[in-house]
């Protein structure tokens, strides 16, 4: 808390140059010096740090003598005030008024009335705590002047010491002010004792017979009746920030619920304390508490069941209520533990939140039952890693046993499956509503009204009058208006009718687009996302009218659903139910955007949009929640939707096996479906819902200023990091969705010869995941760092087929499921190319041979993945070149038509062609094999190539072979040969020129390539031989 003091001035001092001294506690503060003015005036502010209802605010008017400074060993000091701080609290606002308080001399040490002057304060109380001090009593001396000059707290006035008492905890505590007051007014003379004492017994008898006196314990029953009628309408405490152990809904009513927990002697209690082996429980009645505030509480003290390596110890439970209203209660519980190791450093809390549930259709009442559980540490220690994680195994496993014995004896009510859904959805269904009826309620307005009166004015005018004689420029079939008043008038008849037009105009597009998405059932097998549209309040208007013409439009995995058109309306109510049609995998994100309708050709104004994340929220909260749009109209006007959300799967594990398939043939690798249990522990490791799985796992390091080493988890979702060092978790998770580009980094030295995973994600995105984050770009993107995999290119190739797989479009989805089906009628492998390479060679044309003056060792660096490769790549056309390293795999290598077992590698390559090489662009990915010639004579190359993003880049593949050997000319010499052969999997009557095309271009790009390798390899050995 905050104490704000305010010295405005001063009047009637002895002494014409003063400053005022000011103490809270042990923080000291003084204003400046004011000179020959017996009335200063010095408007200065003082703040002061506040921690204890009895703290004192004390203000010394000291008189300035430059001759003498020190008087007797003292300072020359004129007057105090005494203002204890609870006195501000028990005003309103916690704000005192400017009042006038007389100074006080002091003398041996007592502090005598005398006329020393005045001073005018203003002083308030600001910060959290304030609340618990304007209920605090106190019961030092109270140091008051005259009551007609001292307006302010030091002495209470009738009301105030009223309301002060009606906080106290019975009729002693009215009793000791009293005589404190009683005293302190024979202090400051007879005629006050007489006038003011008597007024003050008066108004305390009559109190004493109004105040209910509540004794120090009493039946549970009365509590609660007391707790009710204390209640004020405190709101529900938050979460405590542990985690959640409890989250049921139980067929009880909340006060039923609250006595089955805490009443005195409970059977629950004691059947719990079996299950667990706790012994020696002894319950302490439930009292009344003085403190800073009443509050009723009991201490339960008991014996924890010994494990292995764990011996039995006490515990002790310090239960309090915080609320209770027969609906909502709310129980802090402070368990301490000294017997355990460290035990004195800490104390765990518990949270008991019931709240009403929902209503049930039976009309039976339900609770919320909401348990979460926090640490707070005394004092610092460097286990507090190991000991949060132990208290929260603790906890685990305790409340585990708890929510199972509750649920034995009290009826649960799940979050709703398919028949509730049914259910819910079947009362969204509203009667229909006719287009007559709508249009009834859109045009009954003024300006329709307004110009409908005028038309059959118009009408009936012109049929009561006379045909006019022609006049002026008139003549025969043309009439002009006779008058400006008749120009007037039919002016403001045309704008009329215009405006009439297009509101039907706009009537009849809008009518036209309804329902467009209500009710259409959703098709296929998969995962189906049905999103019920209730209603919006408070959305914003773009028109002078203060209404607009809102619609919703859906977007979930690149598919949409819009609703229908509410006309002239700021609350707009649909119940309309849209559903998305299967798709293969759980999307992750809906985007929500309410659009004003202006006709179907005109550009539709946002009134606000929204996301919401899927993995953020459980079934329960999706299937009713309230959605605040963002966006400045919405912000401003407070915009939000109510929706009813459900995503269910309609195939069960099918459909996870098939999404699994379909990720083996991306990855090249077989994936497993993981067991149900290790799927929990994914699921709680990141707070995930039920229906995420997980895909693989990789150990590798999270390279930030210093690596950690940890897990990386790959779902259908997301992609998380977790890591546990010394009891330090750092964990996070960002989707899919939120990754820009993903890089690979070749091996350095500060990587540790280990290549590097870079995954950026898009502006914006991914920010509850930033303390993983390496570095955060110039354009706001967060860069993640991932190292030292064990298998490298594996984790590669999974990470890149899940995120192209999650970003794809469906016509890139459905383009590529007809392509797998194509490799599957005629699949391509990389092993059964290599292995048959010898035996096709005269079907491969030779695309570049030549003798290069430099050795094997040195052109073989264009395959290592080091920085000429990377260089020569960059020069030649490549963007975003990444390269894995080589890793052993087995194979088989074909030499003289016999089967030779060798060493050979794999890699894998990804790039881009810039503009100059390629028009379209397009991507690159590449298979390459490596395998030294018999002899060790040289090595021999083989690649797949496949393109993507070119015109009919889909219908082949194509095939590189490299040899290189020594050369004959010398050691500094080597020989290279290149041969090419496309294959295709497609046939197009474009075959023929496309080969033409490939050929053509890759050999004068590889021509470019060798020559600029040379170049680069002789510059670099002139270099080295000058130093």
């Amino acid at each position: 808390m905050r104490l704000y003091v305010y010295v405005l001035e001063a009047k009637e001092l002895p002494v014409q140059d003063s400053y005022v001294k000011l103490k809270v506690g042990k923080f000291k503060s003084k204003t400046r010096i004011l000179r020959h003015n017996s009335n200063p005036v010095w408007n200065e502010e003082f703040v002061f740090r506040v921690h204890d209802a009895h703290d004192e605010l004390i203000l010394s008017v000291v008189n300035h003598n430059d001759e003498t400074k020190v008087l007797n060993g003292s300072v020359d000091l004129l007057g105090q005030v005494r203002i204890p701080v609870w006195s501000v609290a028990a005003e309103e606002n916690q704000t005192l008024p400017p009042t006038w308080f007389s100074l006080e001399s002091s003398k041996i040490g007592k502090l005598v009335n005398k006329n020393c002057g005045k001073i005018l304060l203003t002083i308030s109380l600001h910060g959290k705590g304030h609340d618990a001090l304007a209920n605090y009593v106190p019961l030092s001396n109270i140091n008051a002047d005259d009551p007609k000059e001292m307006d302010g707290p030091c002495l209470p006035s009738q009301e105030t010491l009223n309301s002060k008492a009606k906080r106290s905890e019975g009729k002693h505590l009215m009793k000791t002010i009293a005589n404190r007051l009683e005293r302190l007014f024979k202090k400051n003379g007879e005629s006050l004792k007489a006038d003011n004492s008597s007024e003050l017994s008066n108004s305390l008898s009559e109190y004493d017979d109004c105040v209910e006196e509540h004794p120090s314990t009493c039946s549970f029953e009365e509590a609660m009746g007391i707790m009710e009628s204390r209640d004020n309408n405190q709101e529900m405490p938050e979460d405590l920030q542990g985690s959640t152990l409890v989250d049921q809904i139980y067929v009880v009513s909340p006060c039923d619920l609250n006595a089955f927990l805490f009443a005195p002697n409970s059977q629950f209690r004691r059947d719990l304390a079996e299950v667990q082996g706790t012994t020696d429980m002894q319950e302490g009645p439930w009292t009344w508490k003085s403190g800073d505030m009443s509050c009723l509480t009991r201490v339960v003290s008991y014996t924890n069941s010994g494990m292995k390596l764990i011996k039995a110890v006490k515990a002790t439970e310090d239960q309090t209520y915080i609320k209770a209203n027969k609906k909502e209660f709310a129980v802090l519980v402070d368990v301490s533990t000294p017997e355990v190791p460290y035990g004195n450093t800490f104390t765990v809390k518990l949270l008991y939140k019931i709240m009403p549930g929902p209503e049930l259709s039976s009309g039976e009442e339900s609770s919320h039952l909401v348990i979460s559980w926090g640490i707070a540490f005394h004092q610092s220690t460097m286990m507090k890693g190991m000991i949060e994680g132990g208290t929260q195994q603790g906890m685990k496993e305790s409340f585990d046993q708890f929510s199972d014995l509750l649920a034995q004896n009290l009826k649960t009510l799940d979050s709703p499956d398919l028949s509730d859904k049914e259910q819910i959805l079947e009362t969204l269904q509203t009667d229909y509503i006719s287009d007559w009826k709508l249009a009834t309620e859109y045009f009954w307005n003024f300006t329709v009204v307004s110009t409908t009166f005028m038309v059959v004015y118009v009408v009936v005018h012109i049929l009561l009058c006379r045909p006019s004689k022609l006049q002026g420029l008139e003549f025969r079939g043309l009439e002009l208006p006779d008058s400006f008043g008749q120009l007037v008038t039919c002016g403001i008849l045309f704008f009329q009718l215009e405006r009439v037009y297009n509101m039907v105009l706009h009537f009849v597009q809008a009518r036209l687009q309804r329902g467009s998405d209500h009710g259409v059932k959703a098709q296929g097998d998969g995962w189906i996302l049905t999103v019920a549209l209730i209603e919006g309040t408070n959305l914003a208007s773009l028109e002078s009218t203060g209404f607009s013409d809102p619609y919703v439009v859906f977007t979930c995995n690149g598919k949409t659903r819009s609703s229908s058109v509410k006309l002239q309306t700021r609350d707009p109510q649909w119940n309309e139910i849209l559903e998305f049609d299967a798709m293969e995998e759980p999307p992750a994100v809906l985007d929500v955007e309410v659009f004003d309708f202006d006709g179907p050709f005109d550009l539709a104004a946002s009134l606000g949009h929204a996301e919401i994340n899927f993995l953020k929220h459980t079934s329960t909260e999706l299937a009713d929640m309230w959605v605040s749009l963002e966006g400045k109209l919405a912000q401003s006007s407070q915009s939000k939707l109510h929706l009813r959300i459900f995503l269910d799967n309609n195939k069960g594990d099918e459909t996870i096996r098939e999404y699994l398939v379909k990720m083996e043939k991306e990855v090249g690798k077989k994936i497993n479906l993981r067991s149900p249990h290790r799927n929990s522990t994914f699921q709680k490791l990141f707070g995930l819902p039920l229906e995420e799985f997980l895909i693989n796992d990789f150990t590798c390091s999270l390279k930030r200023r210093l690596p950690l080493q940890g897990r990386l988890f790959l779902s259908a979702r997301i992609v998380g990091f977790y890591a546990n060092l010394f009891g330090h978790r750092t964990k996070f998770f960002f989707l899919w969705e939120d990754i820009e580009d993903i890089q690979v980094l070749p091996p350095s030295l500060a990587s540790v010869g280990s290549p590097t995973l870079v995954i950026i994600l898009r502006k914006g995105r991914g920010l509850d995941a930033r303390h993983g984050a390496k570095s955060q770009d110039e354009e706001g993107r967060l860069r993640f760092h991932f190292q030292s995999f064990v298998s490298f290119n594996v984790a590669v190739r999974t990470v890149m087929a899940l995120w192209r797989t999650r970003t794809q479009t469906p016509d890139q989805k459905s383009q590529n499921a007809e392509e797998q089906e194509d490799h599957d009628e005629s699949p391509i492998v990389l092993e059964d190319f290599g292995a048959n390479l010898d035996n096709e060679d005269a079907k491969m044309s030779k695309l570049y041979s030549a003798e290069l003056p430099i050795n094997m060792k040195s052109l073989m660096e264009l395959f290592d993945g080091g920085k000429l490769e990377h260089k020569i790549m960059e020069k030649s056309g490549c963007i975003n070149y990444v390269a894995t390293r080589w890793e052993p795999v087995k194979s088989d290598v074909y030499s003289d038509q016999k089967k030779v077992k060798t060493d050979v590698y794999e890699r894998s390559l990804s790039y881009k062609f810039n503009r100059h090489v390629s028009i379209f662009g397009g991507e690159v990915t590449s298979t390459q094999q490596k395998f030294p010639v018999e002899n060790n004579v040289g090595w021999i190359v083989n690649e797949v190539m496949t393109l993507h993003g070119v015109p009919f880049g889909d219908h082949f593949h194509v095939h590189f072979r490299y040899q290189i050997e020594k050369s004959a000319l010398g050691h500094c010499a080597c020989k290279c040969d290149a041969y090419i052969r496309i294959t295709w999997v497609k046939s197009s009557k474009f075959q023929h020129r496309i080969n033409r095309n490939i050929t053509e271009k890759f050999s004068h790009r590889l021509k470019e390539i060798f020559e600029l390798v040379e170049r680069e390899i002789l510059f670099r050995t002139q270099q080295d031989s000058l130093i």
